[in-house]
């Protein structure tokens, strides 16, 4: 584990299992939520905070798409679930590029032409995540690069268990929400209405969501009153869709900035599916910062 410290900030990262955060505490609270998902095999069942989503966030149906013609199969990596989640950057060591007492720089080079699984991604990119921790919050950079002699398609984001709480609530703007067929894939568009709509801050409470929301304008804020604390999420613009879990029985709330919409690559005819087509050395980066604010001054 490397450790940041600065004031009383404290974050724990795993590089050698998937670049994980495995804990991330301020002023003796603990913001985030680690959590085992027996689901995600190359975990090893590691209880682990956030992750990043690499390259590409979500599912994939059915692990199956196809790209300039070609048609790709992938590991179906979640379960007995019948689609890819989440890329592969999870699954994989990172190495260590450099760390300090307040920033730590990791990369991941995945290459099939060198061995690395083709069903985990068929094409050679390298994915640098960097962590800066600051004495009120956190920002994760994310940069993919292309190191492929072909085009491919890409996506990214950052997957965090925020705590829970039963006084929590919720607030972000979107323009529209996608509903999910049993597969859990997205199949209808729609206006943020009823509990879709976050416009105004709303208790978390009971409400169970596993949705990808679009044009959510890149912040988010959850306010913690008991507690005490509001944690804010601004997301560059190449992060144009968030997903959102959250589960009545769970500890956790899910509030994920990532730039393609749930199964975008299997969504060509949609313009504003997110997914970057990279040509060979071309790259897609963005920051995402989490921030703390004090409601009791």
């Amino acid at each position: 584990m490397i450790e940041l410290k600065l004031g009383e900030a404290h974050l724990g990262l795993l590089p050698a299992l998937g670049s994980s955060i495995a804990f991330w505490r301020l002023r003796n609270r603990d913001l985030l939520v680690p959590t085992a998902d027996p689901n995600l095999a190359a975990q090893k069942n590691t209880p682990v905070a956030g992750y990043p989503l690499v390259p590409f966030s979500n599912r994939i149906g059915g692990g199956r798409f196809t790209f300039e013609g070609v048609d790709y199969t992938l590991t179906r990596n979640f379960g007995a679930e019948d689609n890819a989640i989440h890329g592969n950057g999870w699954e994989r060591e990172w190495q260590v590029a450099q760390h300090d007492a307040e920033r730590a720089i990791f990369y991941l080079d995945h290459d099939p032409a060198k061995g690395d699984d083709p069903a985990q991604w068929p094409f050679a990119y390298r994915c640098v995540l960097s962590f800066i921790l600051h004495r009120d919050g956190l920002s994760v950079e994310m940069l993919v690069a292309n190191r492929d002699s072909r085009s491919q398609p890409v996506g990214l984001g950052f997957h965090p268990f925020f705590a829970r709480s039963d006084d929590m609530t919720l607030q972000f703007v979107a323009s529209s929400v996608w509903e999910n067929g049993a597969d859990m894939l997205p199949v209808m568009q729609k206006p943020c209405e009823g509990e879709r709509d976050f416009s105004a801050a709303r208790p978390v409470g009971n409400t169970r969501l596993d949705n990808c929301f679009a044009g959510w304008g890149g912040k988010t804020r959850l306010a913690y009153p008991l507690a005490g604390y509001e944690m804010t999420i601004e997301a560059d613009p190449v992060f144009q869709h968030l997903v959102v879990f959250t589960a009545p029985e769970k500890p956790f709330v899910a509030v994920e900035a990532v730039s393609n919409m749930n199964n975008g690559v299997n969504h060509p005819d949609l313009l504003e599916n997110g997914v970057h087509v990279l040509a060979p050395g071309n790259t897609v980066s963005g920051t995402i910062h989490y921030k703390l604010k004090e409601l009791r001054g």
